[in-house]
């Protein structure tokens, strides 16, 4: 009886070991191959790390950095540093990098927005307040993920400029390189006037007034990004010309002779203005009144900051062009809830 249970016991072990197949015989593991991509005329003129960052979605810009580094980035066959600026023609290496995959990722929601100017190489936009301009802390996408969803012919559509997500109003985006550089240009040599309408509590005296304070970025223990006046930071300048004056409020006119973070919104917090609805530098006490209507005003559940016109020249025709976005809606009830003015500036 033992020599059959012994006899069974080899029997079964080698059924078992007939089943598994020899490691020799499994296929082996395809290993990621580089990619070699030939640059365009609309992707010509950028540095090699920016194009990276660009297509490299999700991959850790400290990656990025590292593989132009040690050289398994190559153009043309030859290294390069990452300050090369890529060329129509220039062929890229790009070596099989990780991309962290998110959990749970969603398809974007293609979406237009009401086009206020659009041709062949510029596209501007009237964005509503709530809408992020593009996905990131905490925003899976934007306006910029939603339109190319909207229009997945596009070759290439960018961000000009970018708009608080609880602001609205005129936003600039390129459907050409060369126009986006162009405007990019522009901007930093301040060529371009930018105009925004703002509602503010206080009793605000002077026509036109012009803040000129530092201001520094930094970032809360949650996460979120701030800033605030602070000697050392970086130079700010807006002035605001009033519009209309009511007993507690004033309407005004933001012109923007720099263009740094929540610039309009802390230099008039910090000169004790703050914006109505505003969720991070206003009156949050008053915000929360605003939110419903009493007998000498309307609600308003937004932040009454809108981009309401810009100046620039086109990057094509050279040509001037001025561009206005109506002031929304619900900031324009807001307005006629409040009667009339006790003033209002001569234009």
């Amino acid at each position: 009886m033992k020599d059959l249970e012994r006899f069974s016991g080899k029997t079964e072990q080698m059924k078992m070991q007939n089943d598994v197949v020899p490691p020799s015989s499994q296929p082996a593991p395809q290993q990621p191959q580089a990619q070699f991509v030939t640059i365009t005329e609309e992707e010509a003129g950028q540095r090699i790390d920016n194009y990276l960052l660009r297509i490299c979605k999700g991959v850790p810009k400290s990656h990025v950095y590292r593989i132009l580094r040690s050289g398994e980035v190559r153009v043309n066959k030859g290294r390069i540093d990452q300050m090369y600026r890529l060329e129509s023609g220039d062929v890229v290496r790009i070596p099989p990098v990780r991309i962290a995959e998110k959990a749970s990722q969603a398809a974007v929601p293609g979406a237009e927005f009401a086009i206020l100017h659009e041709d062949a190489h510029l596209l501007i936009i009237d964005k509503p307040s709530g809408v992020a301009v593009h996905g990131g802390s905490g925003v899976s996408y934007g306006v910029i993920e939603q339109l190319r969803a909207a229009r997945p012919d596009a070759k290439f559509l960018e961000l000009v400029h970018r708009l608080d997500r609880e602001t609205s109003g005129l936003l600039l985006l390129a459907k050409k390189r060369s126009a986006l550089t162009n405007l990019h240009e522009q901007m930093r040599d301040g060529l371009t006037d930018k105009r925004y309408l703002t509602m503010v509590a206080g009793d605000w005296q002077n026509a036109r007034q012009h803040i000129k304070l530092p201001l520094h970025k930094y970032t809360t223990a949650e996460g979120e990004r701030r800033v605030c006046v602070q000697a050392g930071g970086m130079e700010s300048h807006t002035v605001f010309s009033l519009l209309r004056k009511w007993n507690k409020f004033a309407l005004l006119e933001a012109e923007l002779k720099t263009g740094r973070t929540h610039q309009i919104r802390v230099h008039l917090a910090s000169s004790g203005f703050p914006i109505l609805g505003d969720d991070k530098y206003g009156d949050f006490a008053l915000n929360r009144l605003l939110l419903k209507a009493d007998d000498s005003r309307g609600a308003l559940k937004r932040m009454f900051l809108h981009a309401h016109q810009i100046t620039f020249t086109h990057p094509e025709t050279g040509k001037p062009m001025t561009i206005n976005a109506p002031l929304p809606a619900e900031c324009e009830r807001f307005l006629v809830s409040l009667g009339k003015p006790q003033a209002t500036a001569k234009r």
